[in-house]
């Protein structure tokens, strides 16, 4: 267990006894807060109410009125810290996996942060469905930029297809483009759609295999779930930076 991770369980275990009758020191609480929310990592998975809660006090006047008993607190506090724990325990969930959760975590889209979660926790224990997972979570971006933009699609369209609207929609295609820089950038960004694309044909569960079909490694998988999720980020912090500049 890495020290961030056993300072947010310490932080956990200090909620649980001040929430059940105990007195705990506040100047730990603030410590163990600000080490948590000064993550931007944990941005999408930290309990949503340390930020209100800036100390015990206000944290104490929270949870005694939104459950009466010592059992309902505790099972609340630990299903609030779940998600934060299990990310921080998984010894292959790097930087670039956090970053990359923090910009999915900020959509409404429930589907959009599955896909990414299982594309993370199936890349050594099923590749192949991680390979499947990280086309899943390319399509499920781009329809849900499409969607907010008002942009008509065939939902059964092909993922290329798809990813020429949407990046069409936030001027990223090549064609959109006169410097040669920017065209060989955004070129790399489609042909890494129409790889994960072949990837997934070739190597994934989304089709019946003979005898003779290629099994996928961990490696394949690490490499289509970190392009999908590099991606992913960049079309919603594109999506973004658009949206905070047309108003």
């Amino acid at each position: 267990m890495n020290e961030l991770s056993e300072q947010a369980e310490a932080l956990q275990n200090l909620l649980i006894s001040e929430a059940t009758g105990g007195s705990e020191d506040d100047a730990e609480y603030i410590r163990l807060r600000q080490m948590i929310l000064s993550n931007s990592a944990l941005d999408s998975i930290a309990p949503k109410f340390l930020r209100t809660s800036r100390n015990l006090s206000q944290f104490w006047q929270f949870i005694k009125y939104k459950f009466p008993t010592y059992a309902e607190r505790r099972n609340y506090i630990w299903a609030e810290f779940n998600t934060m724990l299990d990310g921080l325990e998984r010894s292959n969930l790097a930087p670039s996996d956090q970053m990359v959760s923090s910009a999915i975590g900020k959509i409404d889209a429930a589907h959009v942060q599955a896909a990414w979660s299982k594309a993370l926790d199936r890349r050594s224990s099923d590749p192949e469905g991680a390979i499947t997972l990280s086309r899943t979570l390319i399509e499920s971006v781009c329809k849900h930029i499409l969607d907010e933009s008002d942009i008509v699609y065939d939902d059964g369209a092909e993922l290329p297809k798809l990813y020429r609207l949407t990046a069409e929609a936030l001027n990223l295609a090549p064609s959109q483009h006169t410097e040669l820089i920017f065209k060989q950038i955004l070129g790399g960004c489609t042909a890494v759609v129409e790889g994960l694309g072949s990837l997934r044909n070739r190597l994934s569960d989304a089709h019946g295999k003979g005898k003779a079909g290629s099994k996928p490694a961990a490696r394949h998988a690490e490499l289509a779930v970190n392009l999908s999720g590099a991606l992913a980020s960049y079309l919603l912090a594109t999506w973004e930076a658009r949206n905070e500049s047309a108003t």
